[in-house]
């Protein structure tokens, strides 16, 4: 019908979610699954009313302020929204939402994944049968880091933050964080609480990064906060790219400062930094937090859901500018 609303899609989605869609709206797919370039994502926008991107769209302020007056929403198909300007969508009046819980425990079990693939080694392991080159087994190959046991420590003890850690339990590891503000007792479930990321640091094996990408976060792991941490601790970052200083970390783990890392997201992804590639104790996944199939479609139907809330006349339960 001539009067559902214009939605420009801004990647391929799972089946389920573009049927929803094609029902509901007049949705502009992206077929091919390509990456558009700013021009083309305006140029797609300019008789459009919503936008349902993913992180991999960046809307700049330079973006957003071509876009049409008729354009008054983007549901992020995601839960981080650091690839929109959100002082500049509220300047053009535009309300933006995301998709937060849907993919909590999907991202936690990356978080497991690489904990357990950097502390053990996977990738190395991974490597060397493939290649044909392991050979024998002796008390010396392939050791690696004991996690169970050991502290677990959470900056960013939000939704994914406490799924994680109660993962981390089921390896008997004592659970340390730290967060703008303490959680109540029963979210605590036990964790000790610590004011800073100073505090913090000192009492981390492993360390796992759950905060948002925000401007204060921009390469929050840096150089003297990675000598915070014991020698020998493992690195996981499941949240963005944007708050680690890569080169700290790769220094930190040539040094064995770092005894690994575990890393499913990068700076200026998906193009990664190529001196990782040559660094052996990094575990390297290509940002699949969320992805599974129940998961991307909880996200779309999210995404949905907010797109059908505002269309409706009614505010958005996911709004976050």
């Amino acid at each position: 019908m001539p009067d559902k609303p214009i939605v420009v899609v801004g990647r391929k989605l799972p089946e389920a979610v573009e049927a929803r869609l094609a029902r509901d709206y007049r949705p502009k797919f992206n077929t091919d699954d390509r990456l558009y370039t700013a021009e083309e994502l305006t140029a797609l926008c300019a008789d459009a009313d919503a936008i349902m991107p993913c992180h991999t769209e960046h809307l700049s302020a330079e973006v957003i302020a071509q876009l049409p007056d008729s354009l008054k929403i983007i549901a992020n198909f995601s839960v981080g929204v650091d690839h929109v300007d959100l002082e500049a969508a509220k300047g053009r009046g535009i309300l933006v939402t995301n998709t937060p819980d849907v993919l909590s425990d999907a991202t936690a079990e990356i978080a497991m994944l690489c904990m357990l693939g950097a502390a053990r080694r996977a990738s190395e392991g991974d490597r060397l049968v493939r290649a044909g080159k392991w050979k024998t087994w002796s008390p010396a190959f392939m050791v690696g880091t004991q996690i169970t046991g050991k502290r677990f420590g959470v900056i960013g003890m939000g939704r994914v933050g406490r799924i994680a850690a109660k993962r981390a339990r089921g390896f008997d590891m004592e659970i340390h964080y730290t967060k703008r503000r303490r959680l109540d007792p029963a979210q605590e479930a036990g964790a000790i609480y610590h004011a800073s990321v100073e505090d913090l640091l000192p009492h981390c094996d492993v360390l796992s990064l759950h905060c948002p990408a925000t401007p204060e976060n921009l390469d929050l792991i840096n150089a003297a906060r990675l000598a915070l941490l014991p020698d020998g601790a493992i690195l996981v970052n499941t949240a963005r790219g944007a708050i680690v200083d890569e080169a700290a970390l790769m220094a930190a783990l040539r040094s064995g400062k770092l005894a690994a890392a575990g890393l499913d997201v990068y700076k200026g992804e998906p193009h990664i930094d190529p001196a990782f590639f040559e660094i052996e104790n990094v575990f390297l996944l290509p940002h699949i937090g969320s992805a599974t199939a129940q998961t991307r479609d909880a996200m779309g139907f999210r995404a949905l859901d907010n797109l059908d809330a505002f269309f409706a006349g009614r505010a958005p339960h996911d709004r976050v500018a």
